[in-house]
């Protein structure tokens, strides 16, 4: 158990660390093109452990905490990029020049926005490489079986009946309808099939299940009951796997964005949030399934990493851009009273769902 215990955590340090780091690097590189001085690049959190401190002044250190990082750059109060203005009022022109705060709200916005879109250019960097490695895989959405008592059975769908739409969108993949039909337990959706030549609409309401993942954990699903095994494999060169790469970064985006929104309107449970004991557990069972796994993976992470933090909740990197935007709106930015307001809400939602992904993940052990 101890080894076991040891092999999840190393793994999720380094992954964990890795995907920080393109993130903080991203912020970290275009305040340094933007003249900005950097005092401290820290991956994790807490006391330093060790750490070097490079020709410009950075201090770069290791920290106990594997949850993140930062960068504090000249003019901040801490990590998190909390304007000091009592500093700002007392520096000098040149001090002004090189701090976060003398710059304009436009630079601003470019160096806070650097490090989501760093998540992002990683994610489509290693869906690239995937796609290049093993081509593409697709299966056609086409019904090949039908299981008897399930929800398809009941519907009334075929066999070799071919699903061009649900809920009006296009269905390009089964992979893409399994997503879709996964996500949807015990609600009804509208299907567009395709059958000998005619289009056909029906309304189907998938079962909710308990199945297993890829990483052979229970998890509750929506399910059809139908299988295809119509697969088409082509291989990719490099422009072409750098346009598959693109097209699953968005893909998956627009399911982020649906889940969190269907979280914030009740429509989904919060009980299906994961947090870091469980992200940890899953980086030791993807290390020991290989360079492939290990890349979806930090592919996966990453996208998430980088769609969080362009949520506008103050604290993070969204909350920051939405008061940029407020002040390029208004030509001057909020008083620094509002701004610390809204630092205490953002810090007191993301401390919230810590907790509620954490508990999740133990009652997770538990089960």
């Amino acid at each position: 158990m101890l080894q076991l215990i040891l092999h999840n955590l190393i793994s999720f340090i380094c992954i964990i660390s890795l995907i920080v780091f393109i993130h903080e690097f991203g912020h970290f590189w275009v305040a340094r093109l933007c003249g900005v001085q950097v005092d401290e690049f820290a991956i994790g959190f807490g006391r330093e452990l060790f750490g070097f401190t490079d020709k410009k002044g950075t201090r770069w250190k290791i920290c106990p905490i594997p949850f993140g990082g930062y960068v504090k750059m000249y003019g901040d109060k801490n990590g998190a990029s909390m304007p000091d203005s009592a500093a700002l009022a007392n520096m000098s022109p040149e001090e002004r020049r090189k701090s976060f705060l003398g710059k304009n709200v436009w630079q601003r916005m470019g160096i806070v926005g650097a490090g989501p879109l760093a998540n992002f250019i990683l994610t489509i960097f290693l869906f690239t490489a995937l796609f290049r490695v093993n081509g593409l895989n697709t299966t056609l959405p086409i019904i090949d079986e039908i299981l008897p008592n399930s929800a398809a059975a009941a519907s009334g769908l075929q066999k070799a009946d071919e699903i061009l739409r649900v809920n009006n969108d296009e269905i390009e993949s089964f992979e893409e309808l399994r997503m879709i039909i996964s996500q949807s337990a015990d609600r009804e959706l509208q299907l567009d099939i395709m059958r000998g030549g005619r289009q056909i609409d029906i309304s189907i309401t998938p079962k909710s299940q308990i199945t297993k993942d890829i990483f052979g954990e229970e998890i509750k699903v929506g399910m059809l009951g139908i299988t295809s095994s119509s697969i088409s494999h082509r291989d990719l060169n490099i422009a072409e796997s750098f346009v598959e790469g693109n097209r699953e970064t968005y893909r998956i985006s627009i399911a982020i964005f649906k889940a969190i929104w269907e979280l914030i309107t009740g429509r989904r449970s919060v009980e299906e949030l994961g947090g870091p004991i469980k992200i940890a557990k899953y980086s030791g069972k993807t290390v020991d399934m290989g360079i492939s796994a290990i890349c979806w993976f930090m592919a996966m992470i990453s996208l998430n990493l980088g769609i969080m933090n362009i949520l506008p909740i103050p604290a993070l990197d969204g909350g920051h851009l939405f008061y940029y935007l407020i002040e390029a709106i208004r030509g001057k930015a909020l008083s620094a009273k509002y701004q610390n307001i809204g630092f205490q809400i953002g810090l007191s939602l993301i401390l919230a769902l810590m907790v509620v992904t954490t508990f999740n993940d133990i009652m997770g052990l538990v089960k």
